[in-house]
């Protein structure tokens, strides 16, 4: 028997176990013609002292916990759920943010000076500029002088910005509207890292920029987002004028949250024209 056929075998009795607690029907003629596989969390250890200690454990963390072992190595049900994952991460990585999520946002699209996702990962510089294009775009478009600009940006994931922007930039967008927080239009960037900001606000003219960046997918989640927020950005900025907040995602802090707490830090940063390390001593 040749391993695509033992995977195969393996798929189809855990497909057969998990039947009576599934919701979502496959028929036959779906199951010929696909491999039907559902990661779920189950307890692999064989003959655990405590189960319920083990299942409640595993139910507060994305953590592989738990899950056993066959002789020197994991289970083949939890090698299936790490090639998932792994596989997810890289298509955050690789894949480009759909079109339709950016119409829906209704973001103009602009473009860093990688041209390919190869330089993009190989060269940092390239993806803190913006083309000449998009330079000249922004410069004749842009809003210009409000005290904030948001930039959307795909960064390490695009699933992070097709999974949590879509939810996070309007709670952002309301909560800075009730505070009276003027806001230039939104943008999106592809293949832009944090510090293409500093040239977005020297462009716009604004006093703050805030980036919405698909942070580095792992293999508990490839959803999460970062923002980096910084006050009147000019050559000399570095990292520690910086202020970041991770892990937005839907199991992490809730994207819709996450906007209503930035729009406060902001409306913080605005009053003690500050970010960063002297943002945080001022406190």
């Amino acid at each position: 028997m040749d391993i695509e056929q033992i995977v195969k075998d393996v798929l189809s009795e855990m497909e057969d176990q998990g039947n009576s607690t599934s919701n979502k029907p496959y028929t036959q003629e779906y199951k010929n013609r696909h491999v039907v596989y559902r990661q779920e969390k189950r307890v692999g250890v064989d003959d655990p002292k405590n189960r319920d200690y083990i299942e409640e454990v595993q139910k507060g963390t994305p953590a592989r916990i738990g899950i056993g072992r066959a002789g020197t190595r994991m289970k083949t049900k939890n090698y299936l759920d790490f090639r998932v994952d792994h596989a997810a991460a890289q298509d955050a990585v690789f894949k480009d943010v759909a079109d339709k999520v950016l119409e829906d946002m209704n973001l103009p699209i602009l473009q860093s000076k990688a041209a390919s996702m190869q330089e993009y990962l190989m060269n940092l510089d390239v993806g803190r500029k913006l083309n000449e294009d998009s330079s000249e775009w922004l410069r004749e478009n842009g809003t210009k002088g409000k005290q904030v600009q948001i930039v959307v940006s795909d960064g390490l994931s695009s699933t992070g910005i097709e999974e949590t922007v879509p939810d996070l930039l309007p709670s952002l967008v309301q909560g800075l509207k009730a505070k009276n927080i003027s806001m230039g239009d939104a943008v999106f960037i592809r293949k832009s890292r944090v510090w293409i900001q500093d040239e977005v606000a020297s462009l716009v003219d604004c006093d703050l920029v805030i980036s919405l960046i698909g942070e580095r997918p792992g293999l508990a989640t490839s959803k999460s987002i970062s923002a980096y927020i910084i006050y009147k950005p000019n050559k000399d900025s570095v990292e520690a004028d910086r202020t970041v907040f991770s892990n937005i995602h839907e199991g992490g802090v809730p994207p819709v949250e996450a906007g209503a707490y930035l729009a406060d830090i902001i409306e913080k940063m605005l009053q003690y024209k500050a970010s960063g390390v002297k943002f945080s001593q001022m406190q």
